[in-house]
C-alpha cells in the first residue's frame, strides 16, 4: 500500500498540478512520500479458534516493535484511605480478557478485599446482553456497544449504560480493534478528505451539512477526474467497523447517520482493500490490519481540527488520528446516582498513570492520552 502523509509533490504532471491548484493552500506544499508493502492477508477465525477464544481468550499477535511512551500528564494513582470491599462479576471480549485480568491483579494490590471475576465464555456481544439482563456488574468490550444493546438497556432501565473508555485500540493487530483507514485507488491524485465530505459521500442523512457528493470533481479534482463517479465501498451493517464509522463520521449528537443505499457493501471486512485496488474510482474504508492490497491511504480532517492527520502508527498512538479506536468498560449507573465506590475506584486506577502502564506493558493496545483519560474520568460523576 502507498502511504502519503499529506499531499502531492510539486513534480507531478501538469494535469495533477491543476488538481492541486483547486485544493487548499496547505495541500499544495511539497510533502514526503513513501511506500510500504501491503500487510499479509488475514482470514476469519475458524469455529475451533472462536471456541478456543471464548474459553481462554483470543491469542493476540506479537506487539509492535516500537512502543509509545505514557503521556506524562497522566495523573498518578492515589488510593482511597478507606477500606473497600465487595465482589463484582463481569465479562469481557475474547481480545480483552488478558488485559482486564492484568488490571484486576494490579488493583488487588491496593485493595485486596475487592474481588472481580471474569468467567468464560469471553465474547463482547454476549457480555453486553448479560449486562442488559442485569446478571453482570460490568463488561469489558473492545468496541462500541451495539445499538440493540443500548436500546434494550434503555427499554429496561429508562437510561443508557455507562460506557467508559479504558484504553486505546491497537494500530494494526488483526482482530484487536485496529484503527480504521479510508483509502482510494493508488492512481487517484486525492490525498485527504474531511469528515464533512465523507458524510456527504457515504450518508443519506447529511447531519454535518452540505449536499450529496457524487463525482471526484465535487471533491475538487479536475481534468480527467472531474466527471468520474465516486464508487463507494463499505461493510454491511451490523459490523463493528461499520458502526464505528457511522458513529464517528455520519452521526452528530442526537442524530444517528444512515448509509446511502448505493454503497457496495461487503459482508465482512476482508475483501474491501482488494475491491478498492481494482476500481480506479473507488473510495472505501477498512481496518489497518486489512490493508492487504496496493491502495492509497488518505489523510483525514475531523471537525474542529486544522490538520489533516495520516493513519500512521505515531498519529494513532498519540490519538491525533481521528479514527483511532477505544476499548470500553460498561456498567449500569443511573444518572445522578453514585457508582459503587469500589467500581469507581477501580476505574480511577485504570485511568491513572499506573493503570495505563498496565496497557503499555501488555503491548497489545495503546494507552490513553491524558485528554482522553480526563474525558473518561468525567463520566464517573
Amino acid at each position: 500500500m502507498t502511504h502519503r502523509i499529506a499531499f502531492q509533490r510539486c513534480a507531478r504532471a501538469a494535469a495533477c498540478c491543476a488538481v492541486l491548484a483547486s485544493l487548499p493552500a496547505f495541500a499544495q506544499q511539497p510533502m514526503l512520500e513513501w511506500a510500504t508493502p501491503a500487510t499479509p492477508t488475514n482470514k476469519p477465525q475458524t469455529p475451533e479458534q472462536a471456541k478456543e477464544g471464548q474459553l481462554k481468550g483470543r491469542a493476540l499477535p506479537p506487539p509492535e516493535i516500537l512502543q509509545p511512551t505514557l503521556d506524562p500528564e497522566l495523573p498518578a494513582y492515589t488510593p482511597r484511605k478507606e477500606k473497600l470491599s465487595g465482589h463484582f462479576k463481569g465479562a469481557a471480549s475474547d481480545v480483552m480478557v488478558v488485559l482486564a485480568n492484568k488490571w484486576i491483579d494490579a488493583f488487588h494490590k491496593y485493595h485486596p478485599d475487592v474481588a472481580f471475576t471474569i468467567d468464560p465464555p469471553y465474547a463482547g456481544s454476549l457480555g453486553a446482553v448479560e449486562l442488559v439482563k442485569g446478571d453482570l456488574d460490568f463488561v469489558f468490550v473492545s468496541r462500541e456497544l451495539k445499538p440493540d444493546d443500548v436500546t434494550g438497556f434503555q427499554a429496561k432501565y429508562g437510561y443508557g449504560p455507562l460506557s467508559v473508555p479504558v484504553s486505546g485500540g491497537s494500530y494494526r493487530h488483526f482482530g484487536a480493534l485496529d484503527a480504521v483507514a479510508f483509502m482510494v485507488n493508488k492512481a487517484n491524485p486525492i490525498d485527504g478528505l474531511t469528515f464533512e465530505q465523507l458524510d456527504r459521500l457515504f450518508s443519506k442523512t447529511h447531519h454535518r451539512g452540505g449536499n450529496e457528493i457524487r463525482t471526484w470533481g465535487d471533491l475538487g479534482l479536475g481534468g480527467e477526474w472531474a466527471d468520474k463517479p465516486v464508487h463507494l465501498y463499505g461493510i454491511k451493517p451490523w459490523n463493528g467497523f461499520e458502526e464505528f464509522i457511522r458513529q464517528r463520521v455520519l452521526s452528530t449528537p442526537g442524530h444517528r447517520g444512515e448509509w446511502r443505499d448505493d454503497i457496495h457493501f461487503e459482508k465482512l471486512v476482508f475483501p474491501v482493500a482488494k475491491d478498492v485496488a481494482q476500481d480506479p474510482y473507488a473510495l472505501g474504508y477498512t481496518g489497518v490490519a486489512y490493508l492487504d492490497a496496493p491502495v492509497k491511504v488518505i489523510a483525514l480532517q475531523a471537525d474542529g481540527s486544522k490538520r489533516f492527520e495520516p493513519a500512521t502508527y505515531e498519529a494513532v498512538a498519540r490519538a491525533t488520528y481521528p479514527l483511532s479506536r477505544l476499548t470500553y468498560f460498561n456498567t449500569n449507573k443511573a444518572p445522578g446516582k453514585a457508582m459503587d465506590p469500589a467500581l469507581e475506584e477501580f476505574l480511577k486506577f485504570v485511568l491513572s498513570r499506573e493503570g495505563q502502564q498496565v496497557v503499555l506493558d501488555q503491548a497489545a493496545y495503546l494507552p490513553l492520552r491524558e485528554k482522553q483519560a480526563t474525558q473518561a474520568r468525567a463520566l464517573l460523576r
